[in-house]
Order: C-alpha cells, then structure tokens, then sequence
C-alpha cells in the first residue's frame, strides 16, 4: 500500500497497535477503531479523556519512546511532523503512513484509504461529513487574510486544506494566489492586500479577542476555531455548520 506521499507502507496483517503524530488522527482512529491507539502526542486532545501513553509533541516527538511502544503503525503528517523523525522510525523498521491532504476532497480519500487499512469499516461521521460539505457555497464573496502565526506574522496562502474549506464557505483569500502555501508578509503588505475580514484562528496560534484583531483594526476581524478549519477528522461532521457561524459574527470593530 501507498501512504499519500507515494511512501510504500508494507502491512501484512491489520495493525493493533497504532501511535499518532497528527491529533485530527488521533481522533478519527479512537472514534472509528477504539483500543488500537498505542499512543499519542501532547497535542492530541480529542477525543475528550483519551487515555493513551504520551510520546512529546507532533514536532519533536521523543522517538525512542514510540520504539519502545512497539506500533504496528505510526500515523504523521508532512506538514505537522519532521521528515527527520519520520526517516528515523522507517529506519528502525517502523511502518509509517504519512497524510497530506491539500484540500478537502482529498482528505476524504485519505481518510477512506487509512482507515481501510486499518481493518474499519467506512464510519459514520466520515459519510456525515461528505453530506455536510455538499452544501452549496454562498453566492456572496468575501474577501478575507487568515493568519495563523504572528511573531512573524504567518497567513494561509493556496493550496491548503484550511483554504479550501474558507473557500467553500464563500471566502476569497487575498493570499490565495500567492506562489507560497504560508507566505510571511509584513503588517503592511496585508493591510495592503484590503481584506474584508480578518480570519483568526485559536490555533496553531491562539488568537484572541485581545490578541489579534487589534493589529487589523478598522477592519473587521472574526475568531473561528482552530480544530473545526485544519483537522481532518470527526469534527468535519459539525465544521461546516460551525465555521458558517462563526463567519458571521464580527469583533464588533467596523471601517471608518
């Protein structure tokens, strides 16, 4: 089998023992296949009271440790983990499958593909999702940057999973046709680019209504949930509905 970078995975049984590097995983594996995870990182906090050993953070995990849990399987992604780290475990013999879905169909076929091979039935929250996304997108167009860093400053640029969710939810990136999928503009140049909207998430820098949208200000700026834009998982069952939502609801500033 191949893993979505082309890496050939070789799995001559279903695995048993599954450790996650990438928390929207971590969650889809709990829910669809409960006791299979191994173990997780600090970050994977979803679903609530999952009670698996701990192995470090999706950026520096510690390695030995995973060695020492004996997975059949190490999930990673290209973005969210070191390929360092990922040569390190194929080195030791370790099977690993690495995702990296750039938009939202996509990742429905990763996730069809991976949990397929790990012995799952197609769950229900994964075909809730594809129901959910169907919805048409709205006819109104909004301009918008979304950051999501600062110290530098760090904005969704094309071809990211996150975008094309924005997308389909009428939000026309301004970074969108940058060569970069995370170009690191200075303050200037975004307020040049003239967004409607500034987009925060909570994460992976945690915006806030005291840390964000005073940078931006007079235009508006909107706090959105950082799990429901970038993970690929359960929570795009109810992300549709809930970044709509949240999309319509200002910081309270308005242009002068």
């Amino acid at each position: 089998m191949k893993d979505d970078v082309g890496r050939e995975v070789d799995l001559p049984r279903t695995p048993r023992r599954v450790v996650s590097l990438v928390p929207s995983l971590t969650e889809a594996v709990a829910v669809t296949v409960p006791g299979i995870l191994a173990g997780a990182t600090d970050y994977c906090t979803h679903p609530a009271g999952l009670d698996v050993p701990r192995i470090g953070g999706s950026k520096y995990p510690d390695v030995e440790r995973i060695l020492d849990l004996r997975p059949d399987l190490v999930l990673a992604n290209v973005e969210e983990n070191r390929k360092e780290d990922v040569d390190q475990l194929a080195a030791a013999g370790v099977q690993v499958w690495t995702t990296y879905p750039r938009d939202l169909d996509a990742a429905f076929a990763s996730l069809t593909r991976l949990l397929a091979a790990l012995g799952a039935d197609r769950p229900t929250w994964l075909a809730d999702a594809e129901v959910a996304w169907t919805a048409p997108t709205p006819d109104r167009r909004v301009t918008a940057v979304i950051p999501v860093w600062r110290k530098p400053w760090i904005v969704l640029g094309g071809g990211t999973f996150a975008g094309d969710l924005l997308r389909r939810l009428g939000i026309v990136n301004v970074f969108g046709d940058d060569p970069g999928r995370y170009p690191r503009p200075s303050l200037e140049t975004i307020r040049k680019r003239e967004p409607e909207l500034v987009i925060l998430p909570d994460e992976p820098y945690s915006f806030t209504a005291d840390d964000g949208p005073e940078y931006f200000a007079p235009t508006e700026s909107v706090l959105i949930s950082g799990r429901h834009l970038t993970w690929y998982g359960p929570s795009l069952a109810e992300a549709r509905t809930l970044l709509a939502e949240s999309l319509t609801k200002r910081s309270g500033r308005r242009p002068s």
